[in-house]
């Protein structure tokens, strides 16, 4: 049976008592309807998990019994920065899920000719996507919770150098991720929305450093592409396979 994990975003010390938020406890209390003395996994994003032991569940209150921290290591060693294309309602929320399913270390939200032009609502959505970073954190037994930097234009991005490996999705390019060699420990990708990358952003990226790679003779949309180029990137380089 599959363990029951929750994040928690405070420091955790074993013996320590601590109160559960509001998420955890509705997850907790009204989804899987836990009881007192049940025991669960608790994780801040810091690297290991605790066994706990839920103390107190109260309506709208509970408290959990930190034991000693479980070193585990679920962290790819291949690190990937994903520039993702902002793209509408849930396609959005089910890219953050599989990247992080698939060990992504950072995802940074790029804004391109056709990208949504409304920003209202950005602090709502980047609070809910952050929540769908953090669940699939919970699911996928990731003990460390990937970056997500806030929306910035395409044009006013600048590409750290730190990556050994820059990647822009092209339906047109004649290579695919097998022709990189040798195999990178630290790689960014970038995906298009809906549309996908005009002719002059794919330029642009260019003289960031980017090179140009297809994921196979078929169109992907953009929710299929990333997702795509996550697991191959993973099966070539990383720990996936």
């Amino acid at each position: 049976m599959r363990s029951t994990r929750v994040f928690i975003d405070a420091p955790l010390r074993a013996g320590d008592i601590i109160p559960l938020d509001t998420r955890a406890h509705h997850h907790l209390a009204h989804v899987l309807r836990l009881k007192k003395g049940a025991r669960v996994l608790i994780f801040n994003g810091l690297g290991n998990e605790y066994a706990a032991t839920l103390q107190r569940m109260a309506r709208g209150d509970s408290s959990a019994l930190i034991d000693e921290p479980i070193a585990v290591d679920r962290e790819s060693a291949l690190e990937i920065e994903l520039w993702q294309g902002i793209s509408r309602g849930a396609r959005m929320d089910y890219v953050l899920q599989k990247a992080v399913e698939l060990g992504v270390a950072r995802v940074r939200l790029v804004m391109t000719r056709y990208t949504s032009p409304s920003h209202v609502g950005w602090p709502r959505k980047l609070a809910h996507w952050r929540a769908v970073i953090v669940s699939a954190c919970e699911q996928s037994g990731r003990t460390r919770i990937p970056e997500l930097c806030e929306p910035q234009a395409l044009a006013e991005c600048t590409a750290p150098t730190q990556a050994e490996v820059k990647l822009a999705l092209d339906p047109n390019a004649r290579e695919g991720l097998r022709a990189i060699t040798p195999a990178p420990r630290r790689a960014m990708l970038l995906i298009g929305p809906e549309g996908g990358l005009a002719d002059d952003e794919l330029d642009f990226a260019q003289r960031l450093g980017f090179v140009r790679v297809r994921m196979g003779p078929r169109t992907l949309r953009t929710e299929t592409a990333g997702v795509a180029a996550l697991a191959a990137a993973q099966v070539l380089w990383g720990d996936l396979g």
